[in-house]
């Protein structure tokens, strides 16, 4: 029998998008204000909840692979798996032992009530744990969910269809909160956070109402669409505490191929909306997404993608192998391509990306930029710059959730390794 003054210990991971990141930030708050004790995704635990991903079949297989990771290492655990692959298939993974409880994405908010059951119940509630280091350095802010576009590819709109806005004035609050709790960094996101309206506030609105009403050291944004990218939005970018980083969905650089993907854009439209973030933002640095091997890419196809990436100098591109997700118009698509041909672009993509993380990486040898430190390991400390550069230096200062200037010396184990500027 546990010590009566013992807490429940609750694991929490999650798959996929920043979007599941925030939601299972948000959730362990919750649950550590409730009397749970939050630990390490990879700790025992007596409960153990995952906040699934379906995007590809690869983050399905992931998902099974966590759960059952989770039960060997607590085999009295008690497993809950949430999210996009809980919503599409919760059969899948009720299958899988010690998975007590499946909750899709229109029910996951009900988790910490569903808890309250005498077989999942804490003990009485103790004081809120002390937020993890991580939480506090940088945190994931959910401000928007639900996706109406229905790409031809995608399984999103039909596990996240109901659309939501956080309002403007929760938005702000849950700043505060995470400021007080020591947050340097606040990234927005959701599932298209360009559509966000929260009565008379857009998101160029909401990013000027963080900006001017909280103290907010570092703001930054995840996915984009290129049609979400305006003057008006670019222009407050003035401000030094907006990030310099957009990820702008590509997802490929062939027009047919856009068309069958249902984008609702071409490349000419990417590339201007990309001119107009180059053109007033500084040492930006724009990542992207690319789907390769989506049903019927000739090669013709496929070499006009690459050559577009490659125009873009893209500083980082994320490469997806084509992954059909049932029920989606693409899964029926005539004229899928092999797996072998796939892996071979696929191949191809990244070796591209690659090159463009280094020449990114190149461009800011010499340089001083703000890094935001986050975590030591073997005497070296990590961490990011506002255009999401991974710089290390090796140093026995405390430097965790500190922004200080880092002149940037040499490329360094996927980042730059850098000296605190004036030593």
């Amino acid at each position: 029998m546990k010590n009566k003054k013992s807490r429940t210990t609750v694991a929490l991971d999650s798959l996929g998008c920043k979007l599941n990141q925030a939601e299972i930030q948000s959730l362990a708050r919750k649950l550590e204000a409730a009397g749970y004790k939050v630990v390490a995704p990879d700790a025992q635990a007596d409960i153990f909840i995952l906040n699934t991903c379906t995007v590809t079949h690869v983050a399905d297989r992931k998902s099974r692979h966590l759960l059952r990771q989770a039960r060997r290492r607590s085999p009295k655990a008690r497993l809950i798996a949430v999210g996009c692959y809980a919503h599409r298939s919760p059969a899948d993974l009720e299958k899988i032992d010690g998975v007590e409880l499946v909750l899709g994405n229109d029910r996951k908010t009900d988790l910490p009530d569903l808890l309250k059951d005498p077989t999942l119940q804490p003990p009485a509630p103790f004081p809120p744990a002390r937020p993890h280091t991580a939480r506090r350095t940088r945190a994931f802010l959910k401000i928007q969910d639900g996706c109406h576009n229905y790409c031809a590819y995608c399984i999103v709109p039909y596990v996240r269809s109901n659309e939501y806005c956080v309002p403007a004035d929760d938005v702000l609050a849950q700043i505060n909160d995470l400021l007080a709790e020591g947050c340097q960094e606040v990234v927005l996101t959701g599932t298209e956070i360009g559509d966000y309206q929260s009565g008379e506030v857009n998101l160029t609105g909401l990013i000027s109402r963080i900006l001017s009403e909280t103290t907010l050291p570092r703001l930054r944004l995840s996915s984009l669409q290129p049609y979400h990218i305006s003057p008006e939005l670019v222009e407050l970018w003035q401000d030094v505490r907006l990030c310099t980083h957009f990820h702008l969905s590509l997802q490929s650089g062939s027009n047919s191929v856009l068309k069958r993907m249902k984008r609702r854009y071409s490349t000419s439209d990417y590339t201007k909306a990309v001119e107009l973030i180059c053109k007033k933002v500084p040492d930006v640095a724009i990542t992207t997404d690319v789907i390769v091997g989506f049903p019927d890419e000739t090669d013709v196809e496929f070499k006009e993608s690459l050559g577009f990436c490659r125009s873009m100098q893209f500083a980082r591109i994320h490469v997806f192998p084509f992954s059909p997700r049932p029920g989606t118009a693409a899964a029926t698509m005539p004229n899928p391509l092999p797996d072998s041909l796939k892996k071979e672009r696929s191949n191809q993509m990244l070796a591209l990306s690659k090159q463009s993380v280094i020449a990114f990486h190149e461009r800011f040898i010499g340089k001083t930029l703000d890094v935001l430190w986050e975590q030591q390991s073997g005497g070296f400390w990590s961490g990011l710059t506002g255009n999401y550069i991974k710089v290390y230096i090796e140093s026995s200062k405390a430097l965790a959730n500190r922004i200080t200037p880092v002149r940037l010396v040499k490329l360094y184990h996927g980042g730059i390794l850098g000296n605190i500027y004036g030593t």
